[in-house]
């Protein structure tokens, strides 16, 4: 069923699909970040289509394997038509920003939030672009796989009790 769904993106979308491929059942699109909302936006509201579940938002970082450095995948399931897909959206490391689809879902706030903590992606148009799972004060990102591991971190008042 997804090849449909594959097919229905290749056809509205010709100019900014990289390329398709499918593994066991799984469809991705590679595409363009040019129209990242506008495909988005299809999917959700396509009566045809009806993706009305995000279920992840993540980064592969792909750090000295691949270039671009990042992909931004997308994992989206209809529950009505009982079919899924992912996107990936590949982006450089000096250029690592993509649309934020909060405004397709609303869902996806947090999500974005991980992305930019833990690797510095940023969802451009995102209201509350914070960090979400470590403190204001962490330098740098820790997934990205050229962080340090034995990288030290300054402590906080917050974290110690005391200031430096």
């Amino acid at each position: 069923m997804s090849q449909y769904v594959v097919q229905r993106l290749t056809e509205r979308f010709p100019d900014q699909i990289l390329e398709t491929h499918a593994f066991r059942g799984d469809d991705t699109v590679v595409l363009k970040r040019d129209k990242l909302l506008e495909v988005l936006r299809f999917l959700k509201e396509d009566a045809g289509l009806n993706f009305d579940l995000p279920v992840d938002l993540t980064v592969v970082d792909w750090w000295r394997k691949k270039e671009p450095r990042f992909e931004v995948v997308y994992h989206l399931y209809s529950l009505g038509k009982g079919h899924r897909i992912r996107l990936k959206v590949p982006v450089d490391e000096d250029d690592a920003v993509v649309p934020s689809s909060r405004a397709v879902w609303a869902g996806f706030d947090w999500y974005e939030r991980e992305a930019w903590d833990l690797y510095g992606i940023r969802f451009e148009g995102h209201p509350n672009h914070t960090r979400i799972l470590l403190w204001e004060g962490f330098e740098g990102h820790p997934l990205r796989k050229d962080y340090p591991i034995t990288k030290r971190q300054p402590l906080t008042a917050l974290l110690d009790g005391k200031q430096e």
